[in-house]
């Protein structure tokens, strides 16, 4: 027979996990406009503010976008934090100066098969 006080950690915890992108964001909802895709590049601005302290999770994203461009998608993965409350972080800390996105870069164009096959014979010609 079980207690209710043997349920109460795995409670505990289950609430935890809720509460805590709410505390992140300031209970803030998902932003309503498409600019932050699952791909869109995020990195540290050239020039951040140095006014305002920010949230241990806000200082998380910098110091992992410090190193080049993440997309929305790897800075989800590396902080184990719901896409949604990225996005909400990455904007404020984008509004704010501290990141620069961008869009990700578009797929290569298709390049004419013949000009390959050219290449190719030209480097089978001259190599062998």
């Amino acid at each position: 027979m079980t207690t209710d006080d043997e349920h109460e950690p795995e409670l505990t915890h289950e609430a935890a996990e809720l509460v805590r992108p709410y505390v992140i964001t300031n209970g803030r909802d998902l932003l309503d406009d498409d600019r932050f895709s699952l791909i869109t590049l995020v990195t540290v601005a050239a020039e951040p503010p140095r006014t305002m302290p920010l949230d241990p999770e806000k200082l998380r994203l910098l110091e992992l976008c410090s190193g080049g461009f993440l997309s929305i998608a790897e800075i989800a993965g590396h902080t184990r934090l719901p896409v949604g409350v990225v996005k909400i972080l990455v904007s404020d800390l984008t509004q704010e100066g501290y990141l620069y996105s961008r869009a990700p870069i578009p797929s290569a164009q298709l390049v004419d098969r013949q000009i390959l096959e050219e290449v190719l014979n030209g480097l089978q010609a001259r190599f062998g």
